[in-house]
């Protein structure tokens, strides 16, 4: 079977169709963020500050790229642990966030606030840094330049590949897996 197709920003019609499981193919623009632009992003939204991109129908890649090599786009692009960003997704979703790529299960009060703002966790392949490296065509830092490979990215995006791990119902690729007795 053909991935699906998906276009940033993400549409509520879309997503609701995307079952746990299905195989996915993301274009266009997704945002990089890791723990400590995830801290600084709450924090803005606590304060009321202006975010450096606006979060509406938009994914972040739970992501620190490698440094690049030269002649590169970016340097290898590995999922990082969703688990670390979970204090923090829920404001987010609040915020308007639809989607999010990572690796590794969420917690019950981040699967409640994907059912609840109706949004969608993407899993992509941990230890493919280097391959997921070749479905990013543009790269550029707009926020955090201090957290340096941990800065907020926004990166263009061609057939990205990634699988439905938790959908709009919350259902979640993790559930019935053996790895929960682990």
């Amino acid at each position: 079977m053909k991935p699906k197709k998906i276009i940033t920003p993400l549409d509520d019609e879309i997503i609701r169709k995307l079952k746990v499981g299905d195989e996915v193919s993301i274009s266009g623009i997704i945002y990089s963020a890791r723990d400590q632009a995830h801290k600084k992003l709450c924090a803005a939204i606590k304060r009321g500050n202006k975010l450096p991109f606006n979060p509406k129908g938009q994914i972040i890649y739970y992501l620190g790229p490698a440094p690049k090599p030269l002649g590169k786009i970016i340097g290898s692009a590995g999922p990082t642990t969703s688990g670390r960003m979970d204090d923090f997704t829920p404001t987010l979703l609040k915020h308007g966030l639809k989607g999010m790529i990572g690796k590794g299960r969420r917690n019950a009060e981040v699967i409640s606030a994907i059912k609840k703002h109706k949004a969608v966790y993407f899993a992509a392949v941990g230890g493919a840094g280097a391959y997921l490296s070749k479905f990013i065509k543009s790269a550029e830092i707009i926020a955090y330049p201090e957290l340096n490979t941990e800065a907020i990215y926004k990166l263009t995006v061609i057939d990205f590949p990634a699988i439905v791990a938790i959908d709009t119902k919350g259902k979640s690729i993790y559930q019935n897996s053996p790895l929960n007795s682990l």
